[in-house]
């Protein structure tokens, strides 16, 4: 009996033994997919701030194009409405007077205006397209910013925590800085008129 209840005793202390060994070893799992997760969280947050930076520039530039080009038509036509209103130049010969008539019924029939009114010019709205631009693209890039920097948070707090640092330190997973702005990378879309 005695050999019996020794045998038992032996074998609860193996069973719990293993329960122990098996309970870390899921933690251990556990806490290694975790970090594994935090890792991925913060490429893509990374990439997410690549991607909003480089939709900040292809958005502006190209509608920065874009509201140059109105701003420099609406010009043109103005100046040219404002000149010919004032009438053919004194001095002109036939064929100047000709050249004027075609101009200005040209000009008349491609902005649909009688010579008379100024045309309603249209780069007021562009204007405010490319500041409603501006602001969003913006706001999505410090959106970006931000999510990176919360990942990055998440991740450090796991490598610097016990005891999640025991299995950070058995992986090799070190802390991730948090985002700083590359010279080269960041720099605003410059707006020249």
């Amino acid at each position: 009996m005695i050999i019996f209840t020794l045998w038992n005793n032996v074998l609860t202390a193996v069973f719990v033994l293993l329960g122990i060994i098996v309970l870390i070893a899921l933690w251990w799992v556990s806490m290694m997919n975790r970090l594994r997760h935090a890792q991925l969280k913060v490429q893509e947050a990374e990439s997410g701030i690549d991607v909003a930076l480089t939709k900040r520039h292809d958005t502006l530039t190209k509608l920065l194009g874009t509201v140059k080009g109105y701003a420099k038509h609406e010009a043109e036509t103005l100046e040219a409405i404002v000149k010919w209103r004032g009438g053919v130049p004194p001095h002109a010969t036939i064929a100047d007077k000709e050249a004027f008539l075609g101009q200005l019924e040209t000009v008349a029939s491609g902005i649909g205006v009688v010579v008379e009114q100024y045309p309603v010019l249209k780069a007021d709205a562009v204007f405010g397209e490319l500041q409603e631009a501006v602001v969003n693209t913006e706001e999505h890039l410090q959106a970006a910013r931000r999510f990176y920097n919360a990942n990055v948070t998440y991740l450090n707090t796991l490598v610097v925590s016990f005891p999640g640092s025991l299995v950070a330190n058995g992986l090799h997973v070190e802390k991730r800085p948090y985002f700083e702005a590359e010279p080269g990378k960041t720099q605003d879309v410059e707006i020249q008129f």
